[in-house]
This record gives structure tokens, sequence and C-alpha cells, in this order.
């Protein structure tokens, strides 16, 4: 009978050995030359697919592989510093996954990483495709700060959802270092709120349902990357026709973020008559920038706590008009197109839309009453528009730079109307351009029609009559061509 004799065994723990150095990455693709970890294959070479799970990380930062022959190790000789938290977290889980590698002289490279059950086993969080959602959140995030294949399957995880309380904290655990300090600390003190049982279930639920909100934003840092200025150029002169001035004042801008990598301190704000494509240019900037974009219609928000959000007293409490532009983009960088700024200080309820935009416009970060939190604002770049600047406050207008759209010269009207947009009518109705004819007299007609009106909508609106009745003749007449003469205009535009 064998006799175990305990009296002489140690009874220091074996401290953990780590394999492996970090480095830093902001690639928004794993690759082979851009890998999640290496691990080492001196020993032997791995297969492209390598199934099996890491080890826990108190005892040897490696991974185990499941094979035949038996459960070889590797040491992890590097890992991009974004997954340090993540491996470790399926280290302490014993999580099984499928690793994608290709064999180098440095190692064996990991460029994917999936989530595989055997024998039929529950996957990770009860939420199919977590790890799927967790990799492309981490590589969608910038490096943190030093700590003190054909045959691949395409596995997405955009449309994953962090709403369970599983989810959110399995999130947090592994990407919580990716997040700016004070909605970490913001979000573990509700992730303790909506534990609780010493709350109201009231209380609960708005802080699970402002958690997802917020976990669900990717938190961005200040850098821009750069933009062709030529493609600037061209996007702004496809949606626009004329005012050089403006449009060397948006590439003029253009150079600056390319020349700094950051946003301007201060916004577009575009002042003029109405119809004059102030609009237009502010999409065809956020087209330009590459960022999602949201407008805020400040003729229609009466009360400020459209904007800011209402307390999480009142059993109906949601967030404000803001920080739903924030969840809709899924990220915090964004372009907000404030509308009719001059129409903010006219507020009707209790208090003043203005004062909300103006601590939206500081850099300093925008507080929402639902969310409780301060929100980072370093990524938002506001482009207002304006008909008179004068009903703009001082404090508002200090943070534009304000741009002012000239009305359109006769001369512009008639090539905007001649080249775009009759064309463009005709072509939405299905008509050839030679179908619908104006004459030089007729369309000096229809100019001086619109003498006294500012921008081109009526002259867009008198291009969709024009046509309109150029078909009409088309069709009950069945004649090929209708020629407009300048009595024709005259007697149907009236």
């Amino acid at each position: 009978m064998p006799v175990f004799d305990f009296s002489n065994v140690s009874n220091t723990e074996k401290e953990a050995e780590c394999t492996y150095t970090t480095f830093q990455s902001n690639e928004p693709e794993a690759t082979s030359e851009m890998p999640i970890l290496i691990l080492d294959n001196q020993k032997q070479k791995w297969p492209h697919h390598s199934c099996g799970f890491f080890t826990n990380p108190n005892q040897r930062t490696s991974f185990e592989f499941q094979e035949e022959e038996g459960n070889p190790t590797g040491d992890i000789l590097q890992m991009d510093s974004r997954f340090v938290s993540l491996i470790r977290w399926l280290g302490e889980h014993h999580i099984n996954v499928r690793l994608s590698g290709e064999n180098q002289e440095k190692g064996y490279a990991v460029y994917k990483i999936r989530e595989i059950a055997f024998g039929g086993g529950t996957k990770l969080s009860a939420e199919d495709g977590f790890l799927q959602f967790m990799i492309e959140r981490l590589l969608a995030s910038n490096a943190p700060a030093e700590e003190v294949g054909e045959e691949d399957e395409e596995e997405l995880g955009d449309e994953m959802k962090l709403t369970s309380l599983q989810s959110i904290t399995d999130f947090m655990t592994c990407a919580g270092r990716t997040l700016p300090d004070n909605i970490r600390l913001w979000a573990r003190r509700n992730l303790a709120v909506a534990r609780s049982n010493e709350v109201s279930q009231e209380e609960r639920r708005h802080a699970q349902r402002a958690l997802s909100i917020m976990m669900n934003i990717q938190w961005k840092n200040n850098y821009f990357g750069s933009i062709d200025p030529k493609e600037a150029r061209r996007i702004l002169d496809e949606e626009l026709y004329g005012m050089e001035r403006v449009k060397q004042r948006i590439i003029e801008t253009i150079i600056q973020i390319n020349r700094t990598h950051t946003l301007p301190a201060y916004g577009l704000l575009l002042v003029g008559p109405a119809g004059t494509g102030k609009s237009q240019i502010a999409y065809a900037v956020a087209r330009i920038l590459k960022l999602p974009w949201t407008t805020l219609d400040m003729s229609s928000i009466n009360d400020p706590e459209q904007l800011t959000g209402s307390s999480r007293v009142y059993a109906n409490a949601k967030p404000g008009i803001i920080m739903e532009a924030f969840s809709m983009a899924g990220a915090s960088s964004l372009v907000f197109i404030i509308n009719e700024l001059d129409k903010a200080a006219s507020g009707k309820g209790n208090g003043n839309p203005a004062d909300v935009l103006l601590t939206l416009l500081d850099n300093l970060g925008f507080t929402d009453s639902y969310m409780e939190c301060m929100i980072p604002t370093v990524g938002v770049y506001p482009i207002a528009t304006a008909n008179d600047k004068e009903q703009i406050s001082a404090p508002l207008m200090s943070r534009f730079a304000v741009i002012d759209i000239p009305d359109y010269t006769p001369e512009e009207k008639k090539i905007i109307f001649s080249r775009f947009s009759l064309p463009k009518v005709l072509k939405r109705m299905g008509m050839k351009e030679s179908e619908c004819v104006v004459t030089p007299e007729a369309l000096d007609a229809v100019i001086e029609k619109y003498q006294d009106t500012s921008g081109i909508r009526d002259l867009e609106q008198a291009a969709e009559h024009i046509a309109a009745n150029a078909l009409y003749q088309i069709e009950a007449e069945h004649v090929a061509q209708v020629v407009f003469d300048k009595e024709m205009i005259k007697e149907l535009l009236g």
C-alpha cells in the first residue's frame, strides 16, 4: 500500500512564468505579417489550423495543442498589447479555441482566433460570436498605454450587441483598458448597480441600458488620418458649382487636418440665404472626412432636455438626441450637422437649447443626464448652417469658423439650370435631353422670373415643371421633341 508523505512538501506556490513580450500595434486587421501573437515553433511546426486552449496564466503563458499524439505546448513569445487581457481571460476560463496561423522564422504567427465547442459544449458568454466581436473591437481600438487563408470562413461580429450583463462584464474584463478612464470607472459603478439587489428593479434596468449604450460605442482617440486633397476637391466639384472661395476654405481645413492629424478646434458655420446649398456643403464635408454624420434641426428643438436626456429618476427616462447619435453611429468620431443654428436661441421650454450646444462644441466633454457620465467630444466635428448670423449669440459664434455662402449670380444660375438641374430632372423622369430643349431666350426668361429669389430651389422646381410639361406633350400629342421658347416659358411659369 503506497504511503504519501506530505511533510516535506514546500508551502511556497510556484510563481507564474511570463514567456512573452508585448508590441504596440494600431493595425485594424490581423495578418501573418502583423499577427495577434507569436508562438514558439522551434521544437515542431504547428498546423495552419490548430485547436486547443491557452493555459492558465497563473502557471505559464503558453498554448496547449489538442493533437492525436498528445497535448504539446508552445510558449507565447510575442503578443499585441491590445490582446493581453483577452488571452489571459481565455486561459483563466479554459476556453477551447482554434488558431489560424503561419510558421515563420520568428515563430508561429497567429492571425485569427475562433471559439469552438468540443463535444457539443456551450460557448462562452452564452452568446454565439462573442469572441469574434471582442477581437474585432480590439482590432478597431488603439494600442493601450504600456502597463505600470482561403479556407478561413468569415465570422463577423458587427451585428453583435453588448446587452446582457454577462457580455458587458466579459467585455470590461477583456477590453476595459481600451476605454477612456472616466468611462471605465463609470462602467464599474453601473455594473455594481445593475447587479445589486439593494436597489429597485427600475434602477437596475436603467443601469444595464446605459451600460449597453456606452459599451457598444467604439471610443477612439483624437488621431485623424490623412485625407487626399484632390479627392476632397473632386467631391466638392461634384456637389457644388462655383463657390471657389468656399471650396478653398474647406480644402484649407483638410490640409490643416493632414498636418496636425487632429480635427480643428473650431467647427464650420455656413451662413447664407436659403437655397444656396449650405446643407449640401455640410454633407459633402462629412463625406470627405469619411465619418458617420447626424443632423440636429434646431428649429424643432424646444427644450434642452431633448438634447441632454432625462434623469433616471423617471420611469420613462431615456438618453438625449446627442447621445442617441453616438449610439446610432457606433463610434465617438462623427460629424454633427446643426441645421438652423440661428433658431437655437428661441427655446420654448424650460431653458435654452443653445446653452447645451456650448458644452457639445467644447472639447471638454458633454454630459447626458441619463448616462450620468462625461462623454469625450474630441472626435466630434460640428458643421452648422444659418440664414442670419445676427441671431446667433456671441458665445456660440466663438465656437465656429464662419464661412459666408454668397448667393449665385444670374450667369451661375443659368449654368446650374442648364447643366445640372434640368438634366437631373430629365434623368429621373427617364427622358432624353433631346426630348426637352430650352432655347437661350427661354433660359433667360427662367432666370428673370426668379431673379428676386435666393438660392436655386425655385430653379429646380421650374426644371421639374418644364420637364413634366414636356413629358405630357410627348405622351398626349405623340411628338418626338418639345422646344420651349421665351413665350412658352412665360406662359408655363406664369
